[in-house]
């Protein structure tokens, strides 16, 4: 089975597929009301066992983290922050499966799934709705005005990571086998 994380200082995403590349489970840990950076590790971790003790994760693809500075997002903080958050994940994960996790771009693991961004279009969106639209079962509530609720964006993002590491999984299978 394969574990997909979108680790965020505010709210991680998580999805495990089985072998054929359906989804067990897809979920969010919503992380936006604790302010203790280990109080939010500790939150992580104690969900990371609770997945361990029910599927027998056999890889861990995780998004990369961002490492540069664009206009209009994260500031210095934040992508320390998130460096500092995605490095202890990556920790735990390999102390708690016994894997080394693989990273995948953003960018890569849309392209592997076939998700193309218009230009002018915000991929978390576009992402979001190709999940919607190509993955049965996949359900996102939506606020009064119409937006997805806090999390569906970091659920789809981590079944992107998920299904392209599933993808590249397969691949490699073939190439040896």
């Amino acid at each position: 089975m394969i574990l997909g994380l979108d680790i965020s200082t505010s709210i991680t995403g998580y999805t495990i597929l089985d072998y054929e590349g359906q989804i067990l489970a897809c979920d969010h840990i919503d992380l936006r009301k604790e302010k203790n950076f280990f109080k939010k590790i500790r939150i992580i971790n104690g969900r990371l066992e609770d997945i361990s003790e029910r599927y027998e994760i056999e890889q861990v693809y995780i998004e990369q983290s961002l490492q540069s500075f664009r206009s209009g997002f994260s500031s210095a903080q934040t992508l320390s922050l998130l460096s500092k958050i995605n490095g202890i994940v990556s920790w735990l994960c390999y102390n708690m499966f016994g894997k080394d996790p693989n990273y995948l771009a953003a960018t890569s693991a849309r392209k592997a799934c076939g998700i193309k961004i218009p230009k002018g279009q915000k991929a978390k969106a576009v992402t979001l709705q190709f999940v919607v639209d190509s993955v049965p079962g996949f359900d996102v509530q939506y606020t009064k005005h119409g937006n997805p609720k806090a999390g569906y964006n970091d659920r789809s993002d981590s079944y992107v990571i998920a299904k392209a590491g599933w993808l590249n999984e397969r691949q490699e299978a073939q190439n040896t086998g």
